[in-house]
């Protein structure tokens, strides 16, 4: 699914339509009553995380957020481009936007919460192939199973008097009172916080699964948490509490500058490629070893490292983190 880079670069999609007046509405969702944004002025558009947040108010409705309030809430997810990093350089690859089918399931902090009950802001969480495009639609690339060339269909789509359209595709919309938001958690935001995130990190539970807790690490997920680990050279069982400070500085590091080098290769439309995700020999030509790993009785994601550019890590009594 649509990473933080990802998310933010379809906040960027509906920027120019904020201020606008929806005339028509379109799309298959079944979630929500699509007919309900008809008319409504599309007033704010935020990014927390993977879920992409628009507020609507009634065109002629004054109660809805000033100028002034829409530039205060931005604060806290601006600069996305230049993240707290600290610590030394990492050169790190973007790499694709989606993930293969079996990586379907979330981590058990990646899902919505049930509807909220009404309210003006539209939370908006992308899965699989999901995206946004700007006055286009998504046409096929390739025929289906039963060798049709059939167009993907919009979940949604918004047709704005000015002309212009958004479309939005594989998402599930549901409306809430107002952003769930905590900048101190996301890695792509100016406010994130490394020292709640380095606690984290130091938990005595393997790695990959700290990575991908959205209480930490908003916006993290699988395609980053695999490339990451690959260039800090950690085992993705090994337990936080066996690596030193200065390895899990390294990792956090890694970690910001991977995500923001990603964002800033989509926003220049250039596309990179990853290093361990989804191959079979790494960048030295060691063969790379797959696995399904997650909490016990939790969801499963795929995992890929190289054995030899990531041993096991060995604990002081000798025994290796467990590999399960």
């Amino acid at each position: 699914m649509p990473e933080g880079p990802s998310v933010r670069k379809f906040q960027l999609l509906t920027s120019p339509f904020v201020g606008q007046v929806v005339a028509k509405v379109g799309g298959s969702s079944r979630k929500i009553n699509i007919n309900d944004l008809n008319a409504l002025r599309l007033q704010d558009s935020q990014v927390h995380g993977k879920n992409l947040y628009l507020a609507f108010a009634a065109a002629e409705d004054p109660s809805g957020p000033t100028a002034e309030e829409t530039g205060l809430q931005r604060e806290a997810v601006s600069g996305a481009s230049s993240p707290a990093q600290g610590g030394q350089e990492q050169v790190c690859a973007p790499h694709p936007q989606e993930e293969k089918p079996q990586e379907l399931q979330h981590s058990r902090s990646e899902v919505p919460d049930a509807a909220e009950g009404p309210g003006n802001w539209l939370r908006v969480h992308f899965g699989l192939y999901g995206s946004i495009r700007a006055n286009e639609f998504s046409r096929a690339s390739k025929a289906n199973k039963r060798g049709d060339w059939k167009d993907p269909v919009p979940r949604l789509v918004l047709h704005f008097e000015s002309g212009g359209f958004l479309a939005f595709y594989n998402c599930r919309m549901l409306w809430c009172s107002s952003p769930r938001a905590d900048p101190a958690s996301d890695i792509l935001s100016v406010e994130f916080n490394r020292g709640q995130a380095l606690d984290a990190l130091r938990a005595p539970h393997p790695i990959c699964y700290t990575l991908l807790d959205q209480r930490y690490f908003s916006g993290l997920g699988n395609i980053i948490k695999n490339e990451i680990l690959y260039l800090a050279k950690i085992h993705p069982l090994t337990q936080g509490s066996l690596l030193a400070p200065s390895d899990l500085e390294g990792l956090l590091d890694c970690a910001l500058q991977f995500s923001s080098d990603w964002l800033q290769s989509k926003l220049h439309g250039k596309q990179l490629h990853t290093q361990i995700y989804q191959k079979e020999q790494c960048p030295l030509g060691h063969a790379v070893m797959k696995g399904t790993f997650g909490h016990p009785g939790g969801f499963k994601r795929l995992t890929w490292w190289c054995p030899q550019c990531q041993p096991v890590m060995v604990s002081g009594d000798g025994d290796p983190s467990p590999v399960t």
